[in-house]
C-alpha cells in the first residue's frame, strides 16, 4: 500500500489493512452494532451504524445486529423493533437474524461460574454505598471488601443460589477479583452479575440475575465471534476490561477500536437526557422532529442518504470534537434538491385580485417539477382572477431594490403572467393590507412571452378557488445553545428555544398536494422543504418544514477556499 493510499484512509480502516495483511482471523472482518433497546436510536447511533456496516461492506466482511438486553428495568420489545426499523430505514440489513445478549444468558453464566473457579470473581454481601465507599477515588487505592476471601466453594454455592432466587434485589453481587488499587476505577472489582426480579422482555421470568453491560458486552463479540469491536470513546477505558475478561476465560480475543462520537451542535445525544425531554412533555414523544432521533429525523422529512452522507462527510476522529449542524443541513438540502418537486404554498396568504382577467376563467398553467431531473416532467396549475401571495412579497413603499409587488411594478408569476400592480385596499380597523389590485400582461405567460415586459421578480402564488387548505409546522432547533450540556452548574433544559416550533394552522397549497401521503417530500417553492407529517389525516392534510432553502454552510466552504 502507497503512502498516499494509506493517508486516504482513516485509522480503523489502516487498522484493519494491516490486520488483513499479516493474515489475522484469515483475513475475515466481522462487526456488530450492540444498541441498548431502552429508547429510540439518535444520530450518535447513526454514525456508529453507517461505521459497522460500511467498513464490513468495504472489506467484504459482516455486521450483526445485537441487542444488548441485559436490563430488564428499561429495556422492552417496542425499542427493539424501533431499533430495527430505524437500521433498515438508514439503508442497512444485517447478517442472519437479530441477535440478542440475552442470547447468551446461560453461556454468560457458566462464563462468571468459571471466574469463580479460577478464584476471579466472589460473591459480595456489601450494599451499594459500603462498596463505593470501599471503592476510593482515582487518586486514593481502594480497599479490599471484607467478602473478598470467600472460598471457591461458599462462592459457587452463593452463585447459584442468586441464581436460584433466594435472596433480595441488592442483597448480593457477583463481582471480578481484579485490583483494587488499579488507577483505572472500572478494574477495582467491577459487579459481573446483580439480582433483579423483573420480568424480562424475551426471556421471561427464567433469570432473577442478570450480567452488567460490562460483562455481557465484551463475551458477546467473543461467542460471535467479532473480529473488529468498534465503539465510540467514551468506552475507551473499559477496553482493559474487557481484555482482562478475554484473557481469564481464553476465549476469541474480539478487538476494541474506539472513535469519536457524533456530537453535532445544538443536538443532544444522551439516551438518559432524551427520555427526560419526552417524560416531562418537553417535546410530544421520541418521535417528535425535533429529536436528534432516527424516528424524528424520519418524521421531519430528513432523507436517509443525506444522514448516511453526513455520517461519512464528518469522518473518523480519534478525539471528541463538536460537527457544525450547517454540514447536515447542506446534506439534507443536496438530496432534496434533486429529489423533491417543487410545489407552491402560500404560508402567510395575502389577496390579489387581477382586474382586467374575466370572473370566472380558469387557465391550466403548466410548471415543471423539478429543473434538476426533467424526468420527473410537469404538473397542471389552475390560474383564475384571485389568487394567494406571499404578505411578504408585498410593499405598500418598497425600497428600490425590492425586486417583489409594490404599487408601479412589474412581478412574474412562477409559471404564468407578469402582473402589473396598480394598488391596493386596506382593512379599515386594523390598518393592514388586505387586497392587492393587479392587471395582467395578456402575452406575458411563461413559455410564449411575447410582451416585451421586463419583471425582475418572480412570486409563488395559488388560485384561492382552488387552493387547498393546510396546517405547517416550522421546526427550529430544539436548543439555544449549540453545547447545552456543557455548562458546568446549569440544567441542559435552560437552553430549550422557546421558538422550535411555530404552527401555522391554515396555508394554502396548489390543489396537487391533495393527494401526498405521509412521507412525502417538496419543495415549497421560496421557501423551504417540506414532509407531509404522520398525523396527517384524509381530511387534515400537515407538513413539516425539513430545512429552509438557505445554504449558509456551502457559502461559508466557498468562502474559505
Amino acid at each position: 500500500m502507497s503512502e498516499e493510499t494509506k493517508e486516504s484512509l482513516n485509522f480503523i480502516e489502516q487498522i484493519i489493512e494491516g490486520d488483513i495483511k499479516d493474515g489475522k482471523h484469515a483475513g475475515r472482518v466481522h462487526t456488530r452494532f450492540p444498541p441498548e433497546p431502552n429508547g429510540y436510536l439518535h444520530i450518535g447511533h447513526a454514525k456508529a451504524i453507517v461505521t459497522n456496516f460500511e467498513i464490513a461492506k468495504k472489506y467484504g466482511g459482516k455486521t450483526n445486529l445485537r441487542l444488548d438486553d441485559t436490563n430488564p428495568t428499561t429495556e422492552n420489545t417496542h425499542f427493539v423493533e424501533n431499533i430495527q426499523k430505524d437500521i433498515q430505514w438508514l439503508g442497512y440489513d444485517w447478517e442472519g437474524e437479530a441477535l440478542f445478549a440475552s442470547d447468551y444468558f446461560q453461556e454468560l453464566y457458566d462464563y462468571a461460574v468459571a471466574l469463580i473457579k479460577k478464584g476471579k470473581a466472589y460473591v459480595d454481601d456489601l450494599t451499594a454505598e459500603e462498596m463505593a465507599e470501599l471503592k476510593g477515588e482515582p487518586t486514593r487505592p481502594g480497599k479490599d471488601s471484607p467478602y473478598r476471601g470467600r472460598g471457591i466453594e461458599e462462592n459457587l454455592d452463593l452463585f447459584e443460589r442468586m441464581k436460584n432466587g433466594e435472596f433480595e434485589d441488592g442483597a448480593r453481587v457477583l463481582r471480578a477479583k481484579i485490583d483494587m488499587t488499579s488507577p483505572n476505577m472500572l478494574l477495582r472489582d467491577p459487579i459481573m452479575y446483580r439480582i433483579k426480579k423483573e420480568h424480562h422482555h424475551r426471556t421471561g421470568d427464567d433469570w432473577c440475575i442478570y450480567p452488567m453491560y460490562d460483562f455481557a458486552h465484551g463475551q458477546s463479540d467473543s461467542l460471535e465471534q467479532i473480529t473488529h469491536s468498534l465503539c465510540s470513546l467514551e468506552f475507551i477505558h473499559h477496553r482493559p476490561l474487557y481484555d482482562w475478561f478475554i484473557e481469564q476465560l481464553e476465549i476469541f480475543p474480539s478487538r476494541q477500536i474506539e472513535f469519536a462520537r457524533m456530537n453535532v451542535a445544538y443536538m443532544i445525544t444522551s439516551k438518559r437526557k432524551l427520555r427526560k425531554l419526552v417524560e416531562e412533555g418537553h417535546v410530544t414523544d421520541w418521535n417528535d422532529p425535533r429529536m436528534p432521533t432516527l424516528a424524528g429525523m424520519r418524521r421531519k422529512g430528513v432523507p436517509a442518504d443525506a444522514l448516511r452522507n453526513f455520517c461519512i462527510r464528518s469522518g473518523l476522529a480519534k478525539r471528541e470534537n463538536l460537527i457544525e449542524l450547517e454540514l447536515f443541513n447542506f446534506c439534507i438540502r443536496e438530496s432534496l434538491n434533486k429529489t423533491a418537486p417543487r410545489v407552491m404554498c402560500v404560508l402567510n396568504p395575502l389577496k390579489v385580485v387581477i382586474t382586467n382577467y374575466p370572473e370566472g376563467k380558469v387557465e391550466e398553467m403548466e410548471v415543471i417539477n423539478n429543473p434538476e431531473d426533467e424526468s420527473m416532467g410537469s404538473r397542471k396549475m389552475p390560474f383564475s382572477r384571485e389568487i394567494y401571495i406571499e404578505r411578504e412579497d408585498f410593499m405598500e413603499d418598497p425600497p428600490r431594490k425590492f425586486f417583489r409587488m409594490g404599487p408601479g411594478r412589474n412581478v412574474r408569476l412562477k409559471g404564468a403572467y407578469i402582473l402589473h400592480c396598480e394598488g391596493f385596499k386596506k382593512n379599515e380597523a386594523t390598518g393592514e393590507v388586505e387586497e392587492v389590485h393587479c392587471t395582467y400582461y395578456e402575452d406575458s405567460r411563461s413559455g410564449s412571452d411575447t410582451s416585451g415586459v421586463k419583471a425582475k421578480g418572480v412570486l409563488h402564488w395559488v388560485s384561492i378557488a382552488h387552493a387547498h387548505p393546510v396546517e405547517v409546522r416550522l421546526y427550529d432547533r430544539l436548543f439555544t445553545d449549540p453545547e447545552p450540556t456543557n455548562h458546568e452548574g446549569k440544567d441542559y433544559l435552560a437552553f430549550l428555544n422557546p421558538d422550535s416550533l411555530k404552527m401555522i394552522e391554515k396555508a394554502y397549497a396548489e390543489p396537487s398536494l391533495k393527494s401526498a401521503k405521509a412521507g412525502d417530500q417538496f419543495q415549497f417553492m421560496r421557501k423551504g422543504y417540506y414532509a407531509v407529517d404522520t398525523d396527517s389525516t384524509d381530511d387534515k392534510l400537515i407538513f413539516n418544514l425539513t430545512v429552509t432553502l438557505k445554504d449558509s454552510w456551502a457559502k461559508k466552504q466557498k468562502k474559505g477556499k
